[in-house]
């Protein structure tokens, strides 16, 4: 099966049909949007842990390579100038990183900028080789996408892996921006971590953000880029407007 083929026989092939909705990340600084983050949905509303739930371990791969197809080509549709940000596990990146190859030659196929791609590698499994995915997405970085760390202090998105792998985005966890401005100990934590990722020319968003006092805050240390309800909601097959004026 060829790889621009995959959206279209998932949902007999190799999981349930499904679609995709966007959500912005958002530049607070020059007001613009940063990217959209591409997130699998069921066709009646179901949130992704539901979709891929029904995908059997070995149609894994697979199931994620017809959420990045469908991704761009709908980014294209929607004429989409922001990034797209593309979720990738360090296990889709292994070997050949067929990821890559997939999404370039889609991106290609339907007139989306390559430039414009985001990876964001999730944090769901642990990385058996550091140097060698380090390694992958520096000889794909020619192509000028950006690479991303997603949820960073969760599961196995931590120090070790940063030291292995400096991308050009970290997406701070949730579990770190939640009432940070009722929390001492997480305002610490995140002030030291934005002074590191400054140091290292890494830009960091602060992703799950709902309340303005924690836009606040984070802004107050050094945070320029968010992703949360406060801005706007996923929005299915569209590109959310976005509530500027919330924070």
């Amino acid at each position: 099966m060829k790889p621009e083929n995959l959206s279209d026989a998932v949902a007999s092939v190799i999981g349930p049909d499904f679609t995709i909705a966007f959500q912005p990340i958002v530049d607070l600084e020059l007001r613009e949007i940063f990217a959209h983050e591409a997130l699998v949905r069921g066709v009646h509303g179901e949130g992704a842990h539901e979709v891929l739930g029904k995908v059997q371990a070995h149609h894994r791969f697979a199931f994620h390579e017809a959420c990045r197809v469908k991704s761009i080509e709908m980014a294209s549709m929607l004429g989409m100038q922001s990034r797209l940000s593309l979720n990738v596990a360090p296990n889709d990146i292994a070997g050949p990183a067929e990821c890559f190859h997939t999404a370039i030659r889609t991106a290609e196929r339907v007139c989306f900028p390559v430039d414009r791609l985001m990876f964001e590698l999730t944090e769901g499994e642990a990385v058996a080789d550091l140097p060698a995915l380090a390694a992958t997405f520096q000889s794909f970085q020619r192509f000028g996408f950006t690479s991303a760390i997603d949820d960073f202090g969760a599961a196995y998105a931590g120090f070790e892996l940063l030291a292995a792998f400096q991308p050009d985005v970290v997406k701070l966890d949730v579990s770190f921006v939640r009432d940070i401005h009722l929390s001492a100990v997480r305002f610490t934590i995140v002030k030291g971590f934005v002074a590191i990722c400054d140091e290292l020319r890494i830009q960091v968003i602060a992703e799950g953000v709902e309340a303005p006092q924690e836009v606040e805050v984070l802004r107050r240390l050094g945070v320029r880029l968010f992703q949360g309800f406060l801005f706007a909601r996923p929005g299915t097959a569209v590109l959310p407007d976005v509530a500027w004026d919330a924070a």
